[in-house]
This record gives C-alpha cells, sequence and structure tokens, in this order.
C-alpha cells in the first residue's frame, strides 16, 4: 500500500505544475503584441475593474514608481487611461479602454484554447478531478485573498 503524499510533497508539485501551466498559455501572449508586465497590470484593470496606481501597485507586488512606468507603457498603447479623481486630486484613476479589453479578451481566449487543447486527451473521471481540485484550491486562495 503507498503511503499518502505529505501536504509539502503536494504543495511542491502544485508549485512546479502551476510555473509550467503558466509558460505553456503564455506562449500566446506574444501574438498580442503587449509585454508580459504590462499584459500582467492590464488584466487586473480589465478583469477586476478600474483602479488606483497605488492598489494596482500592490495588486502586482511591484513598488508605484515601476507601476507608473507600466502604465506610461499602456497609455501610449491605448490601452488603459488616466483619470484624476475629483473628489482627491492625488488619485489618479486607471481604466481599460475599450481597445485594452478586447486585447486581454482575445489574451484569455487563446490562452484557454491552449488549455483545452492539453486537457484534449484526458478522460472524463480525470477532467472532473482537476474541476474538483480548481475548485478546492480556489476556495482556499478566496480566503487568502480576501
Amino acid at each position: 500500500m503507498s503511503k499518502s503524499p505529505s501536504r509539502e510533497d503536494v504543495a511542491r508539485r502544485v508549485h512546479s505544475v502551476a510555473l509550467h501551466l503558466m509558460r505553456y498559455v503564455r506562449s500566446q501572449d506574444t501574438a498580442l503584441g503587449v509585454p508580459p508586465a504590462q499584459l500582467s497590470a492590464l488584466s487586473v484593470i480589465v478583469f477586476g475593474g478600474k483602479t488606483s496606481l497605488s492598489d494596482l501597485a500592490k495588486a502586482e507586488q511591484v513598488r508605484p514608481p515601476t507601476m507608473s512606468r507600466i502604465i506610461d507603457g499602456l497609455v501610449r498603447s491605448g490601452l488603459v487611461t488616466r483619470e484624476t479623481d475629483k473628489r482627491d486630486r492625488r488619485l489618479v484613476i486607471l481604466t481599460a479602454t475599450d481597445k485594452g479589453t478586447r486585447i486581454m479578451h482575445e489574451g484569455r481566449s487563446r490562452r484557454e484554447k491552449r488549455l483545452v487543447d492539453l486537457l484534449q486527451p484526458l478522460v472524463r473521471e480525470e477532467i472532473d478531478l482537476l474541476d474538483r481540485a480548481s475548485d478546492i484550491l480556489a476556495k482556499e486562495l478566496r480566503t487568502w485573498t480576501h
């Protein structure tokens, strides 16, 4: 009878698989013509809604000056707009443009298609198992991120 893996063993494997999986799907991003750091920031704005520069920097785990440079590129490309908050002029609100939203949705579709291709050879039971595992991980992540 085989021994059940420890939490540490599972954590190591999930970490490795998550990294490889992101590299696998990220290969589709080059077609979008937007650098990875900009795509990541744009994703937060598109799927999370308008935000401040400081909140975005916090979400992306970078310092505000770094995020400001990333946003400069997104603004130059017409993917994000900056607006000064009417009540607090020190606050800059970032919003995705229609073009930014379109590019982000295209990127998401490309990544999802790549994942569908990866899952294609799996049998129904394996798909169901991955679905349950995804639900479990998503539930635990919500407790840490909210």
